[in-house]
């Protein structure tokens, strides 16, 4: 399903925090959204989403709307993993199917499929504050695919993640959409990150945000990150977002 974002601007009373922004991305492809702090990157996320309604402008989702169907439409998965603590691991996973009206026993065995491809295999029963960080990330994203919607806004998934972590999270990701693909757009303040999971990069000045570069990251990207990282071109485009973002947080 396409995404479509036509000249929107959004502003909270008189502040403003959009400033006609023009976004497209194509069935199945992973945009990276990166900016300064604040600058209304997470707004852009729930824009998307059906959460907020934009004050000036249009956003489609698959040719869609009106915020229930945008809503319809997209999978949010907000900064911290906010699992339920009173859930076991595959409840929590399940969430999004219990909402959509299946049964416990039912969510449990459509979200059991996907435990042992996510490296979460045994670990069903256990409660969110026994698992590790990453492993509360898996469940949260497991909760994010599973609902079957096939746009997915991911903010910031792995900003409270140590740096090891956080960077074997990032190619358990960008594995994982490789088997799974979706539309993808992902919020991320690291420059590094968004280059190395999405296809295109959008780079957003300080508020009101507004596009200041738009970068495609190399292809073919090595599977394994550090690899990725490392290579020239890789390098050369992550320079010229850089110079981007300082230009952009003016």
């Amino acid at each position: 399903m396409n995404l479509s974002i036509a000249a929107v601007a959004h502003s909270y009373g008189d502040l403003r925090t959009i400033e006609r922004l023009d976004l497209a991305v194509e069935p199945q492809g992973v945009v990276g959204l990166v900016g300064p702090s604040g600058c209304g990157k997470s707004t852009l996320l729930e824009l998307i989403c059906g959460l907020l309604e934009p004050s000036a402008g249009t956003i489609a989702v698959g040719g869609a709307e009106s915020a229930n169907e945008r809503l319809a439409g997209c999978a949010y998965m907000p900064q911290r993993d906010q699992l339920l603590p009173w859930y076991s691991a595959i409840d929590n996973a399940g969430l999004a199917l219990r909402n959509r009206g299946q049964s416990r026993a039912q969510a449990r065995e459509s979200a059991a499929a996907l435990f042992e491809r996510f490296g979460l295999a045994g670990f069903e029963a256990s409660a969110p504050q026994d698992l590790s960080g990453g492993m509360r990330q898996r469940v949260a994203f497991l909760r994010t695919l599973v609902s079957g919607k096939p746009v997915l806004a991911l903010d910031e998934p792995f900003a409270a993640l140590d740096a090891i972590t956080r960077g074997e999270m990032q190619e358990w990701l960008a594995a994982a959409l490789r088997t799974d693909p979706r539309t993808v757009v992902l919020v991320t303040h690291d420059v590094e990150e968004a280059l190395y999971l999405a296809d295109r990069v959008a780079v957003l000045s300080a508020r009101p945000a507004r596009i200041v570069a738009e970068l495609r990251a190399p292809h073919p990207r090595a599977a394994d990150r550090d690899a990725a990282i490392t290579d020239p071109a890789f390098v050369a485009v992550r320079e010229e977002a850089l110079r981007a973002l300082h230009g952009g947080s003016r």
